[in-house]
């Protein structure tokens, strides 16, 4: 009957020493994947407002054909006027400006500023003028 009992036990479950080590394993993987899947994420959000950069752009170039001049827009909400709207993925993290270049309305610089407090906070503020210049080089 001991001989019974002693199988049982050997086979009804993990010891701690074996809990412990599939702790360990988990707890390197997640130290080795969270860093690497905020970085994606953060790539992601860039790539979003970048993407809605080279949009407002290409809507610049088409008011100036109009107005003779380009549109000034200093929030998310001014975006209207050139017919856009900020994405809600780009929205929540950057806030974007339209401003002109030394106040000559015959040149503009988009900027997204990262929104502090968010992922992206680290990420620095892009940049990108009338002449196609974009700033860091880096991060395009």
């Amino acid at each position: 009957m001991k001989a019974q009992q002693g199988m049982r036990r050997s086979g009804a479950g993990f010891t701690l020493v074996e809990l412990m080590i599939a702790v360990v394993i988990v707890g390197l993987l997640a130290a080795i994947a969270i860093p690497s899947y905020q970085d994606y994420i953060r790539r992601g959000n860039r790539s979003a407002a970048q993407a809605f950069m080279t949009s407002v752009a290409q809507k610049e170039e088409q008011y100036m054909l109009d107005a003779r001049q380009y549109a000034s827009i200093a929030s998310n909400a001014g975006f209207s006027a050139l017919g856009l709207t900020v994405p809600t993925e780009v929205s929540q993290y950057y806030d974007l400006t339209v401003a002109p270049v030394g106040g000559d309305t015959r040149t503009y610089q988009i900027q997204a500023a990262p929104i502090s407090g968010t992922v992206q906070a680290s990420d620095g503020t892009l940049t990108l003028d009338n002449a196609g210049t974009k700033t860091p080089s880096s991060k395009w």
